[in-house]
C-alpha cells in the first residue's frame, strides 16, 4: 500500500508538472488556433470536397462524387500553359514592383525629417484607399489616345496605352497599391532599428548606402519575407483589376491570370449555370501553389535562423 501511495503521489505530481507548464501556452495559443482552423483549415478541407463533386446550380441539391473530372478538365483547357505564364509573369513582376518600391519609398521617407516623410506616405497611400472601379476610371482617363490622355500627351505617342502594353498598364496599377503596404512595413521595421547602430556605422565612416546594406537590410529580413510572402499570396487569388482595366484581353487570353480564368469559366457564364465544383478544383490548385511558394520562402529567407533567440541580448 506505501508502494503504491508513492507512486500515485509522483503521478499526481507529474500531471500538475504538466499541467502548469503546457496550461499557459494551450490558453494563449487557443483564440489564434481558433481562427486558423476556421477561417482557413474548414474551408480548405470544404474547397477540397467540393472541387471532386459536380455541383452547379443545376445540381446543387443533388450533387454527385466525380472524383478528379474537375481537374482532369483543367488539364485539358488547351489555354492552360497560356493562362499559368500569364500568371507567373503577373505575380513576379508585380511583386518586384510592390517589394521594391515599397522598400526604396521606406528607406527615402525615414531619411528624410518626419513631416515630410509622413506627408509622402500619406500621399501614397491615396491609391489603396479610393474603390478599385474609380482608381480604375482615372487609369482608363490617363492612358487614353492624345488629346485626352495625360501619358499621349507627355510622351508625345498617340494611343491607348492599356490595349498597346497592357501588361505595363496592369502591373504599374496593381503596383502603386500594393507598394503602400510594403513601405508601412518597411518604415516601422526601420524606426524600429536601435539608433546607436546608425551611430557605430557613421563612427565607422560608413556611406548611406553601405549603412543601408550592411546594417538596414539585414534587419529587415522578417518584415521583408513577410510581405514577399503576403503579397505573393495576395497576387495569386487577386484579378479585380485586370478584370477592370482589360478583362483578360486584348485578344484571346492575353492577361488572363489563373483568379480571372476562374472567375470567367467557373462563376461568370452566359448559361447561368455557375459550376462551383469546378471552380472548387481551380481553387484548390491556388492553394496548393500557395502552400509551395510559401515554403519556398520559408527555406530561402532561413525561417528557423530567423526565429531562434539572439545568443546574446542586449538592453
Amino acid at each position: 500500500m506505501a508502494h503504491e501511495a508513492v507512486w500515485g503521489e509522483r503521478a499526481s505530481g507529474h500531471a500538475r508538472r504538466l499541467t502548469s507548464r503546457y496550461l499557459a501556452p494551450a490558453l494563449f495559443l487557443a483564440p489564434a488556433t481558433a481562427l486558423i482552423v476556421l477561417f482557413f483549415l474548414l474551408p480548405v478541407l470544404t474547397t477540397l470536397g467540393l472541387s471532386l463533386t459536380d455541383i452547379s446550380t443545376l445540381t446543387f441539391r443533388q450533387p454527385r462524387w466525380v472524383g478528379v473530372a474537375n481537374y482532369r478538365q483543367l488539364l485539358g483547357d488547351p489555354f492552360l500553359g497560356r493562362i499559368m505564364a500569364n500568371t507567373a509573369r503577373y505575380v513576379l513582376l508585380t511583386l518586384l514592383f510592390n517589394v521594391g518600391m515599397g522598400l526604396v519609398l521606406a528607406l527615402l521617407t525615414t531619411s528624410v525629417r518626419e513631416r515630410y516623410g509622413g506627408q509622402v506616405r500619406a500621399l501614397w497611400l491615396l491609391p489603396r484607399i479610393l474603390p478599385p472601379v474609380v482608381y480604375v476610371f482615372i487609369w482608363q482617363g490617363l492612358t487614353r489616345e492624345a488629346p485626352f490622355g495625360l501619358v499621349s500627351d507627355v510622351l508625345g505617342v498617340s494611343k491607348n496605352w492599356i490595349t498597346a502594353s497592357p501588361w505595363t498598364v496592369i502591373i504599374l496599377a496593381n503596383g502603386l497599391v500594393g507598394a503602400s503596404f510594403g513601405m508601412l512595413i518597411f518604415t516601422s521595421a526601420i524606426r524600429a532599428i536601435p539608433l546607436d547602430l546608425f551611430y557605430a556605422a557613421a563612427v565607422d565612416g560608413a556611406t548611406s548606402g553601405q549603412t543601408v546594406r550592411r546594417v538596414v537590410l539585414p534587419l529587415l529580413r522578417w518584415p521583408i519575407l513577410f510581405v514577399t510572402a503576403y503579397q505573393t499570396l495576395s497576387l495569386l487569388t487577386s484579378f479585380e483589376y485586370i478584370l477592370l482595366l482589360t478583362n483578360g484581353g486584348p485578344g484571346f487570353y492575353t492577361t488572363t491570370v489563373w483568379a480571372l480564368h476562374a472567375y470567367q469559366l467557373a462563376l461568370q457564364n452566359y448559361f447561368g449555370n455557375v459550376q462551383f465544383g469546378l471552380g472548387a478544383a481551380m481553387a484548390a490548385v491556388l492553394v496548393v501553389i500557395g502552400l509551395v511558394v510559401s515554403l519556398l520562402y520559408l527555406r530561402v529567407f532561413n525561417f528557423r535562423a530567423l526565429v531562434t533567440e539572439p545568443k546574446v541580448e542586449v538592453n
